[in-house]
């Protein structure tokens, strides 16, 4: 008896289990869309299956990111997920709720605003797109002034350090301007201000300050930026401004640093940029800029439509766009206030401390972090003789952690760190047992082989000088080599000649 299409439909609904049913027997469509449809069930549960692939967000300790929010938050963001953002005549309160959100957020980083006075700022998608519009904020003011002053306006340049988040190195890609950056080196990992304000001329649209390095959490000396660059603004005759990259630092410094001097109360500073969805503790998808008066953001670049309903004046580089995360802050502003706040950043930091404590006690870290900044952990092997931080962050994979290692910029391209994270939903214990497990993952390690082929200046004893050198740190008086890079006894040879030829002395392998 052979069986109609809509039998055999019935019959996988009805009668087999889920995963007999033939639409998870075959494999799925990856380039072209499926001819057929298929149940609703079928395709929640492969695509479902599919994603269990994916690490776990909680134990992703790379990311800035809110992993966790309250049940009762979610709730709201799944009943307003289907709104626009941008439909501000038909979602009204949507668009109260945003701007609620700015006010609040503009008297949190001390804006100059009168009792009655509205501040000046957007929600973002994220602070990708919040740097961008104060980037072009900054552009359009600079050509403004020296288009009135008869001067050329086709060199624009800002002035960074190199530390900062790959969206600046965008934004002067995308918008053609120069990116001058201060660059690193071994030790200090933020951007020295003297060095900027040293790089600062008349076509510095703006400089660039990090508060909170993504790097290892450090705050830049915004204050030291804007007295050295009010200095040279009156010799000069210029007027260069500040921005504040707080994407990360912005929801962390007035709760725990009140007294740091970052924000509106430098005269300088002209807006910050913040990222909701991190220390914001919204879901990803939300950023905010804030203006520091109306005159900092030129009237040419906000726009008026009203094919909507109503004139809704926008300055986005996006339109459309779900409303649920401008919904999801407020819930958070309001829920948590500046007490609730607080409280998750100084548990937050006590955990930070926990981990860098236990760290440290295994003696194998050098701890780069600072203990005032973001609070995560940032730190480097001492021994790399046998093994380095990329081996670790790979084995750590194995126990469900993602801890990301990487190497600072020039010029300090010579360090590789490792960075944990610290957020809301990073309890004590899970940083406890984060420090068992770089143990388990240090053991596994020790027991290995070296990857590195060790060649030492010398001619008495030099294998074992050159462990310890390497330990010490001097790498002068070594050569690593990976012997996954030397295949044959002659390219060890040859390395070896090379290394003897370079320091004018004997080499002993």
């Amino acid at each position: 008896m052979v069986l109609s299409r809509a039998q055999s439909e019935s019959s996988d609904s009805s009668v087999h289990s889920t995963f007999a049913s033939r639409y998870v027997r075959t494999s799925l469509p990856r380039f072209r869309m499926p001819d057929e449809s298929i149940p609703k069930e079928a395709a929640y549960q492969i695509i479902n299956d599919e994603l269990m692939l994916d690490g776990n967000p909680r134990l992703n300790l790379a990311s800035f990111v809110t992993t966790w929010m309250e049940p009762e938050c979610d709730k709201l963001i799944m009943a307003s997920i289907n709104k626009n953002y941008v439909d501000m005549d038909e979602y009204p309160v949507t668009t109260e709720l945003q701007n609620r959100c700015v006010n609040i957020i503009a008297h949190l980083f001390n804006a100059p605003l009168g009792d009655s006075e509205t501040a000046i700022g957007v929600g973002t998608v994220g602070s990708s797109e919040a740097i961008m519009l104060a980037g072009l904020a900054f552009k359009r003011r600079w050509q403004n002034k020296m288009r009135a002053q008869g001067k050329p306006c086709d060199k624009p340049n800002i002035v960074t350090g190199a530390n900062v988040q790959v969206c600046w190195e965008k934004f002067a890609r995308y918008f053609e301007v120069e990116l001058k950056e201060v660059k690193l080196r071994d030790g200090y990992y933020v951007m020295d201000p003297e060095k900027a304000v040293e790089l600062v001329d008349e076509n510095t649209i703006c400089v660039a300050a990090i508060l909170g390095s993504t790097l290892n959490g450090e705050f830049e000396d915004v204050k030291l930026l804007n007295d050295l660059l009010i200095k040279k603004n009156k010799e000069t005759g210029w007027d260069t401004p500040i921005h504040v990259d707080a994407a990360s630092g912005g929801f962390i410094a007035p709760f725990l640093y009140p007294e740091l001097e970052w924000d509106f109360r430098l005269p300088l500073v002209k807006s910050i940029n913040v990222s909701g969805h991190k220390y914001g503790l919204v879901y990803a998808g939300i950023g905010w800029v804030i203006w520091r008066s109306k005159e900092d953001l030129p009237e040419e670049l906000i726009f008026h439509i009203n094919y909507l309903g109503a004139d809704q004046p926008t300055f986005t580089l996006n339109f459309s766009k779900g409303s649920s995360q401008v919904i999801a802050q407020y819930y958070q502003l309001i829920r948590l206030g500046f007490e609730g706040y607080r409280n998750i950043m100084e548990n937050c930091q006590e955990n930070a401390t926990v981990l860098k404590t236990g760290l440290e006690s295994t003696g194998r870290f050098t701890i780069v972090s600072k203990d005032r900044g973001v609070p995560l952990v940032a730190f480097s092997l001492k021994d790399r003789s046998r093994h380095d931080e990329f081996e670790v962050s790979d084995y750590l994979r194995r126990f469900g952690w993602i801890v990301p290692a990487y190497t600072m910029p020039p010029d300090a391209q010579n360090v590789t760190v490792l960075r944990v994270v610290i957020r809301e939903d990073f309890s004590r214990t899970l940083a406890e047992r984060l420090v068992v497990d770089i143990q388990k993952v240090l053991q596994e390690l020790d027991a290995l082989p070296s990857k590195f082929l060790v060649i030492a200046a010398g001619d008495n004893g030099a294998a074992e000088k050159a462990v310890k050198a390497v330990k010490a740190g001097d790498s002068d008086s070594v050569i690593l080599v990976k012997k996954s890079e030397v295949e044959t006894q002659r390219k060890v040879a040859e390395a070896w000649r090379k290394f003897v030829i370079a320091h004018k002395t004997n080499g002993v392998c």
